[in-house]
């Protein structure tokens, strides 16, 4: 799979929290004007559906420092099987540092049913020195990596894997809003569509914060649905 799926892939109202404004982690501030600043020990928690049926979980926590650095740290599983038989396993780990609304480092590991991928990158000066198995070399640091929570990634047409460090072309097309039920609550929602290798839709609220994806993959659909509020 392509990290345009789990992180797959790749993420805003200004909210007061323990990171400064200055921290959001954009390079540039969505059109929308919408820009969500994570709070230290927010949480975001999908459960993941394949067909409708559980397929594994997505994870990104959120801590922040008493300088206001950011780090997010995503954890991806996924499980297939038959029966006690295991046919597809996929896990992701990564962290992101951002200081001052830059990223300034990212690592990540990836095993995609035993194909091994990983990726660091650190600031130098205003650009990234990436070291990944898919690219190495230097990106702007207004670079986003394709972790989806951030919604700048949806005012960009290149992304970061969190996977491998491969550089991940994209087109965004604004699909207009949506009524989505969140944890049992109706929200209304700014909705996108991701074109790449693999086609990925996205809800973001009016304060910025990561709701729901879908794809379809091999024929299969693929759902996030929130676990809980946040």
């Amino acid at each position: 799979m392509k990290q345009l799926i789990p992180v797959l892939a790749a993420g805003v109202l200004i909210l007061t929290g323990a990171a400064a404004a200055d921290n959001v982690p954009a390079s540039e501030a969505p059109a929308s004007g919408l820009v969500w600043t994570p709070r230290d020990g927010d949480v975001i928690r999908f459960d993941v559906l394949r067909q409708g049926k559980p397929f594994g979980s997505h994870v990104v926590r959120f801590e922040v420092a008493p300088d206001g650095t950011l780090e997010a740290h995503t954890n991806v599983k996924l499980r297939a099987g038959l029966g006690p038989i295991q046919l597809y396993s996929y896990d992701l780990q990564a962290t992101e540092r951002w200081q001052d609304g830059r990223l300034v480092e990212l690592d990540g590991q990836v095993n995609s049913d035993g194909k091994k991928g990983s990726v660091t990158a650190r600031a130098d000066g205003d650009v990234l020195e990436v070291d990944g198995t898919a690219f190495d070399g230097e990106v702007p640091d207004t670079i986003i990596p394709a972790s989806h929570w951030n919604i700048a990634e949806t005012q960009t047409d290149t992304l970061l894997s969190s996977e491998n460090g491969q550089l991940i072309d994209v087109s965004v097309k604004p699909l207009g809003r949506e009524t989505l039920n969140v944890a049992g609550t109706a929200v209304e929602t700014n909705k996108f569509l991701l074109d790449s290798d693999i086609d990925v839709t996205l809800w973001y609220d009016d304060a910025g914060r990561w709701l729901k994806l879908s794809f379809t993959a091999r024929g299969q659909d693929i759902d996030y649905v929130l676990a809980e509020a946040y």
